[in-house]
């Protein structure tokens, strides 16, 4: 008798069954040789933002590539799969790093004590702000984003300089330098300008929202710079 054949992970035999992601994403990436990685604001959680991202309500699972296997975001797991392609950076592979990757979680006590530590191809800091930017503001909120870019105050500003350089989107770009700005970090400073395309013209980002003076985008009114007594 010839035996049934069922897609790894599947909920086939029991369509309630919800299981953890990671070994799924470890195991298209390594084993069926998937590329794609973790992003946006899911990397930015899993790199020790997660106080800020927290704010109740299922994990969103951000990830982003052009291989990213049908069936992954099909599988009943404990957190709400989104794909992206590759759009943003084209093929550029800038801050995608394979950082390092605990199967375990605190209520799974056999994956606590296992000795395998797997890498993650995962977006660094500096690109996954990028990409969470890129969400808003459909997505994302400006309020969460502004509440993450104040604790980023060891970003790469070499590294953030080829990602801009890299980044197709004019309204991330330029959403970008309004947090910049505001939240004033050391590194600002230290990001060339000369390399970083913002395009020309106004760009209308929400409805009823004030337009920035230097980056001309619309934005809410309290991400606007702070006026100066003289007015300015």
């Amino acid at each position: 008798m010839s035996g049934v054949y069922r897609r790894p992970f599947s909920s086939d035999a029991n369509p309630e069954a919800v299981g953890g992601w990671k070994i799924p994403l470890l195991s298209a990436v390594w084993l069926m040789q998937h590329r794609f990685h973790i992003g946006g604001a899911s990397s930015l959680s899993l790199r020790g933002h997660a106080h800020y991202l927290s704010f109740g309500g299922t994990f969103d699972l951000y990830l982003y590539g052009s291989d990213i296997p049908s069936w992954l975001p099909k599988l009943r797991t404990d957190a709400d799969l989104k794909t992206r392609n590759n759009a943003l950076f084209g093929d550029g592979t800038a801050g995608v790093e394979n950082a390092d990757f605990d199967l375990s979680t605190e209520d799974d006590l056999e994956l606590k004590q296992s000795p395998w530590r797997w890498p993650m191809p995962m977006s660094s800091t500096e690109r996954a702000i990028l990409e969470m930017l890129d969400e808003v503001p459909k997505s994302e909120s400006f309020h969460k984003v502004d509440v993450v870019f104040e604790s980023l105050a060891n970003l790469r500003p070499k590294l953030l300089t080829t990602l801009l350089a890299q980044c197709r989107s004019v309204k991330t770009k330029r959403l970008f330098f309004v947090y910049a700005d505001k939240h004033n970090h050391a590194w600002r400073r230290h990001i060339d300008m000369s390399a970083v395309d913002l395009g020309k013209g106004d760009r209308a980002l929400t409805p009823g929202g004030r337009l920035h003076p230097t980056y001309r985008i619309t934005i809410p009114a309290d991400l606007m710079p702070k006026e100066t007594p003289d007015g300015t």
